[in-house]
């Protein structure tokens, strides 16, 4: 008999359950499809890295528990980290892995007839990164009779607002996530190789901390230096070495049990020319101005427009989004894809809503960053990570 060990107890994953076949009922949904490793590992605790071929959860909106279903090989992985009966566990042979001849969803689509659902109004994530036109296009023919509706963001938006369990694990993870920022600071120095500060970087994100570990982020460290400061999402250059007057740019995160807690601080390898001092001086003071006004009640636009009015007659601009909800998630990203702190997101802020605020900020040469990511509380908004907001100067051996 295998050991069930999932992250959480029973009746926090009933809690989010019962908050999504909620959304089920207005949405005229009685069956849903979420192949989001995210999405399945809220609603059942499933943890494994076998996302690259189709598995998914199905959520029955009259049916207590939900079902597991993916590859064979990986059944026993369900059944080792989710909550639900074995029963619930649902393995397909690997004739369907990869394959030309068939496909997943005919296995799928045969199991809701097996289950007697399969005409029932059925909902999938139809803008999802583990979502096909195949599959949808697959689904279409094998259940003609099926209404197949758009269940997009459906369980992302349940996982905006945060249990108690679920903040302790992310409080882990900003431990671990101060760790990770201050190895990054301390490894790079003028003279060194890139790809050995990086090194350091993901061996103290899997390290954690003395009292509990760490794991693999959803985003590779971002660690670009020089110009490629220039642009958002540039690793590190594994052949080049720290020169001196680089820009070094960290976008980094700490992660327990799946939560991420993600921080962006720059670093400079000599004096800081004036410009970027400026620059770095008028984003940390809008950041804390923006971080006082960040409360319940307001909505993601008020933020932005907090923002946008720091920097009115500065030179700055920052034309993107200025951050996200963030939290449990696996590749290619820890935002939950659901609130932006932009134009137009009238999303109200609640208590228990977790939001990476991310004022980054590329220009020609060179770029800044300089981010907190904040829990809302009753009252305002609390920083997850206590790191110094400043832009950080390494002037050893430059």
């Amino acid at each position: 008999m295998l050991h069930k060990n999932p992250a959480f107890e029973t009746q926090e994953y009933r809690r989010r359950l019962d908050l999504v076949k909620e959304r089920m009922e207005a949405a005229g949904i009685e069956v849903l499809l979420t192949v989001d490793p995210a999405n399945m590992n809220y609603l059942t605790g499933y943890d494994g890295w076998s996302f690259y071929v189709h598995q998914g959860v199905i959520v029955i909106h009259d049916q207590h528990d939900p079902i597991w279903f993916g590859r064979e090989q990986d059944s026993n992985g369900a059944r080792i980290t989710t909550f639900m009966p074995n029963e619930r566990v649902y393995g397909y042979p690997d004739t369907y892995v990869q394959a030309t001849q068939t496909h997943t969803m005919v296995y799928v689509s045969e199991l809701l007839e097996e289950l007697g659902v399969a005409e029932r109004p059925l909902g999938v994530e139809l803008d999802n990164f583990y979502f096909s036109a195949r599959m949808l296009r697959e689904l279409q023919r094998c259940l003609p009779n099926t209404s197949i509706l758009d269940a997009t963001a459906l369980v992302n938006w349940v996982k905006t607002v945060k249990s108690p369990i679920e903040i302790a694990y992310m409080r882990q993870a900003a431990r671990i996530c101060e760790r990770v920022m201050q190895t990054a600071i301390d490894s790079i120095e003028v003279g060194t190789a890139e790809k050995d500060a990086c090194a350091e970087v993901v061996a103290a994100q899997i390290a954690g901390t003395e009292q509990f570990g760490g794991e693999s982020p959803a985003i590779f460290p971002i660690m670009p230096s020089g110009e490629r400061t220039s642009t958002a999402h540039l690793t590190f250059d594994p052949d080049r070495r720290y020169q001196a007057n680089d820009v070094v740019l960290l976008e980094l995160c700490g992660v327990r049990r799946r939560y991420h807690v993600p921080l962006s601080r720059t670093v400079y390898l000599g004096d800081a020319p004036d410009d970027l001092k400026r620059t770095a001086d008028t984003v940390v003071a809008g950041l804390q101005r923006t971080l006082e006004f960040i409360g319940p009640g307001v909505t993601a636009e008020e933020v932005e427009a907090t923002w946008r009015d720091c920097l009115r007659g500065t030179g700055v601009e920052k034309p993107s989004r200025v951050g996200y909800s963030f939290g449990l998630s696996y590749v290619p990203d820890w935002g939950e894809r659901t609130i932006s702190l932009r134009p137009g997101d009238n999303t109200v802020l609640e208590p228990g809503m977790t939001l990476h605020f991310m004022p980054g900020i590329w220009l020609e040469r060179y770029g800044f960053e300089c981010s907190e990511p904040v829990l809302i509380t009753e009252d305002g908004c609390e920083k997850f990570v206590e790191f110094p907001q400043q832009l950080f100067s390494n002037e050893r051996d430059s």
